[in-house]
């Protein structure tokens, strides 16, 4: 262990008293340690070293570093952006103008603490003296973490509230009998009241429907805000209501210390993720190659670029990717194309990043099209799309909800009785033609109702039940999708894909 040098427990190292004839945990651990050239402490030892060296408490001045934060790192290394203490006192400040939190509040963490948003909500939290709850680290088991801990804060990424609208949508308006038709009533009358204006609350309906499913959340939520990708208007109204709660949509980058934009409490239009926080301005900037202007009418539209007191000055040893992101007037390039509405509110409608070309000449920003599927169709849990520069169309690679896609299974196939839990029959019932062709025709409404081209819907649809995650490297520690592990993995699948439609097409 060449590196290690100080390892501290936080344990009493001799509490446990050892069996007749035998040493103690604390002396051989305390043994090996010295035999490693390593100094081993217990937090009893810390303490009363500390009481015997006191020094003077010398408070950070705003341009010391506060932590490193690393990218999500999709298509290459991860870059280590240094957040100082003034990046952060200014995103705090800024946060408590529009969202702001209580001593008495509760913070489920479970987002992974690399990611800024997560980084950010724990800093918040403990700001305002407020409690921090932790999962068991589990996925799976979120929704149960949740329902036990009962929250009043819920910091969400959209994979997680698509997970929660399948679930709520199964169990209620999905659900046939009299409790179908009384969700549908309930869920109908709300919507409508709160495209109206007048809130996410119903004296009746909250009464008899709603208060039973707020406690799927622990009955305490007063708050959800979700950030890192696009969600659906659709989704984001039936949260809404469901759970009588504020949800609070954000845009940021690590870059930036997380502040961006936000939609301010009370907001109950969606489809746009508010104005400029108080601590960033914002310009767009022209994309010729994409077609993008910031003269366009009636709306401006092209990259966005933030300045304010939140943006970081550097990477970590990293000069040139520095310059590359961040220019000579502090203007923080977000490779995120956006449009100005007359309200004052941006929405994030493409990707300058990760462009790539078909046979054609025609480019596709992967990531804004698979936004754009994951915030309109439930049933997809996560979705790649692929496109080669030999090849004239797209195919993707989508991994779907099995809460939300059963149903739908059951649907397409008629003859088939499939049951949730049984991943087995799911994996076999995947390669199913019938269902594939039925997926890419889901596919294609969604992408047309979105405003897509022909170009941008995938013509195949390779369907797999086992998740992208961070252990099968397919997934940052961001839970963002790994471009290149993907194509790798998925290459005989994405070939075959393409094969398939290449003997159709020839038949034709």
């Amino acid at each position: 262990m060449p590196v290690l040098k100080v390892v501290i427990s936080m344990d009493p190292l001799d509490s446990a008293k050892p069996l007749p004839g035998t040493a103690s945990a604390g002396v051989i651990l305390r043994s090996f340690a010295q035999e490693k050239g390593i100094l081993l402490y217990d937090w009893n030892e810390v303490e009363d070293i500390g009481a015997k060296h006191g020094r003077k408490h010398t408070p950070p001045s705003p341009s010391d570093i506060y932590t490193i934060c690393y990218t999500s790192g999709t298509t290459g290394n991860p870059k280590g952006a240094v957040l100082s203490h003034g990046n952060m006192t200014a995103v705090l400040a800024s946060g408590d103008c529009t969202t702001p939190w209580y001593p008495e509040d509760c913070l489920i963490s479970f987002l992974p603490l690399p990611h800024v948003f997560g980084r950010i909500m724990e800093i918040f939290a403990f700001a305002i003296g407020g409690k921090i709850g932790y999962g068991t680290g589990d996925i799976l088991n979120l929704l149960d973490d949740i329902a036990q801990l009962k929250p009043t804060v819920l910091p969400a990424v959209p994979r997680l509230l698509n997970r929660i609208y399948a679930k709520v949508s199964a169990a209620t308006v999905e659900a046939p009998g009299v409790r179908g038709a009384l969700s549908r009533r309930g869920f109908a009358t709300k919507i409508a009241n709160l495209k109206a204006g007048k809130g996410f609350e119903h004296p009746f309906w909250d009464r008899i429907l709603f208060s039973k499913i707020k406690q799927a959340l622990g009955g305490n939520i007063r708050v959800i805000l979700t950030a890192s990708a696009p969600i659906s208007a659709e989704i984001l109204g039936f949260i809404r209501v469901a759970f009588c709660c504020e949800v609070v949509e954000a845009y940021g980058q690590t870059e930036g210390s997380g502040a961006g934009t936000n939609t301010n409490i009370g907001e109950l239009v969606a489809g746009h993720v508010g104005p400029p926080n108080t601590c960033a301005e914002i310009k767009l900037v022209d994309v010729p190659e994409l077609d993008y202007y910031s003269t366009d009418k009636p709306s401006p539209r092209g990259e966005i670029c933030v300045r304010g007191p939140g943006i970081i000055r550097g990477y970590l040893k990293d000069d040139v990717k520095t310059k590359e992101t961040i220019d000579d007037e502090g203007w923080l390039h977000s490779g995120d194309i956006g449009v100005l509405s007359d309200n004052g509110t941006f929405s994030i409608i493409d990707r300058k990043k990760n462009v790539f070309k078909l046979s054609q000449g025609e480019y596709i920003a992967a990531e804004s099209i698979e936004g754009k599927f994951l915030s309109r169709l439930p049933f997809i849990q996560q979705i790649f799309i692929h496109g080669d520069s030999s090849e004239s169309c797209l195919v993707a690679i989508l991994v779907p909800e099995p809460d939300a896609f059963v149903p739908f299974v059951n649907k397409v196939l008629k003859n088939i009785n499939l049951r949730l839990g049984d991943l087995s029959a799911l994996r076999a019932i995947c390669e199913d033609p019938k269902l594939r062709k039925a997926v890419v025709h889901e596919l294609l409404r969604a992408g047309q109702s979105a405003g897509l081209r022909s170009f941008e819907l995938p013509k195949a649809v390779y369907l797999e039940t086992e998740a992208f995650t961070v252990e099968n490297d397919k997934l940052t520690p961001t839970f963002k999708i790994k471009r290149h592990p993907v194509i790798q993995a998925y290459r005989k699948h994405l070939d075959a894909l393409y094969h398939e439609i290449n003997s159709s097409n020839s038949k034709l």
